[in-house]
């Protein structure tokens, strides 16, 4: 079929059977090649719409007062104000420094590994245009996220150098850090994604790096800062977290589809045997996660249990891994050992959760809470 359209003395031919043909070409890997950029027409309307609400969670960090956080770091003044409000000059303990330590020695360096992941190796090999748009959204938030690491250590004065340190210093951080990058060294070379062994090898680092890394790893610094935020410390780094925490939900969301897409394009990846050896990855995740946990936790603190962060964890897995199709690594149910969680992610429960310019020009649906799925 084709449309005619006649301009003063020009003639315009569009031929709609190759504009879907065009369309039928898109494919997460091994579609068709174009270096136009088009969107429309869509195939992956969840991914741009994944886009749309990204960019309406848009935040800066220094929209984020870091006053309070200051005044508790440097112990500064003697009030306090009661658990969860989010503010006070409630006195920090060494183990509470130290979990911020880790926290933002450990980021500083994972948000730039995940962002670099994301341009060089998922950008770089799926091929419908509305893939690319909402990765390079992601790439974006993981910047935003490495620079809110920078306006927490410039606010408190922490020295930089500690933070360099802990990537090659801590092993915990060291291992955790290997166990993703290798696999993202192994794809930077010519692949055939017509090959189902390649293809597996892409869904592998999808998997890894949505499910294992920022679906699970993550998630133990997470739960600690948050439980600090609890006891009315560091308002303003509990505020960046949950943010943080919010995108993370949509990062993990759009890796999980897109994985699941890819195996619905090409049933040949999804063999028992790769399905076990994402399991394994997941199971090798989680130990590396309790370990980096028992560092940061090394002694009793009040109202943070070693036990309670590492069966989060365990939780935790399972449910990514159920999201993807696949067995749970333990056979009983995991309950939820930190359930207050779920309602400190939900950013909705403050009425004047920003002070400052942020909420001039935040959209109403930024304020969509992380969903009940993803805790």
């Amino acid at each position: 079929m084709q449309e005619t359209y006649t301009i003063g003395d020009r003639t315009f031919v569009l031929d709609q059977a190759k504009a879907e043909a065009a369309l039928a070409g898109k494919r997460v890997v091994g579609g068709r090649e174009t270096m136009t950029f088009n969107l429309a027409p869509l195939r992956y309307g969840w991914a741009y719409e994944l886009y749309r609400t990204m960019k309406a969670n848009h935040w800066e960090p220094e929209d984020v007062p870091m006053g309070k956080d200051v005044e508790q770091w440097r112990n500064i003044g003697s009030t306090t104000r009661p658990a969860g409000t989010g503010g006070g000059g409630t006195a920090l303990s060494d183990v509470d420094r130290w979990i911020v330590r880790m926290a933002v020695g450990y980021f500083s360096a994972a948000e730039g590994i995940v962002g670099d992941n994301v341009l060089h190796v998922v950008r770089e090999l799926v091929t419908a245009s509305e893939l690319k748009l909402v990765l390079g959204r992601h790439a974006h938030e993981e910047n935003i996220h490495a620079d809110s690491l920078l306006y927490m250590l410039s606010s408190l004065g922490i020295d930089p150098h500690e933070c360099e340190a802990m990537f090659t210093d801590i092993p915990s951080i060291a291992a955790k850090n290997a166990f993703v990058t290798s696999a993202s060294r192994a794809m930077r070379r010519d692949l055939d994604m017509t090959r189902t062994d390649h293809q597996q090898e892409f869904a592998k680092n999808v998997f890894l790096y949505g499910q294992c890394m920022e679906g699970t790893q993550f998630y133990g610094l997470f739960g600690m800062i948050l439980a600090l935020y609890r006891q009315g410390k560091l308002p303003g780094i509990g505020t960046m977290f949950r943010y943080t925490l919010r995108d993370e939900s949509n990062h993990i969301e759009l890796f999980r589809k897109l994985l699941l897409e890819l195996i619905a394009e090409n049933p040949g990846v999804w063999t028992p045997e790769f399905q076990e050896e994402l399991r394994g990855l997941m199971r090798d995740a989680v130990a590396l996660e309790q370990r980096f946990i028992a560092d940061c936790l090394p002694v009793s603190a009040v109202g943070l249990s070693l036990d309670e962060f590492t069966g989060y964890i365990d939780y935790i897995a399972d449910r990514r891994l159920t999201g993807c199709g696949l067995e749970p690594l333990h056979a009983e149910p995991v309950a939820n050992p930190l359930p207050w969680l779920a309602e400190l992610m939900d950013v909705r429960k403050e009425q004047n959760f920003f002070e400052g310019r942020v909420t001039e020009y935040q959209k109403s649906s930024s304020l969509a809470a992380v969903a009940d799925d993803e805790l």
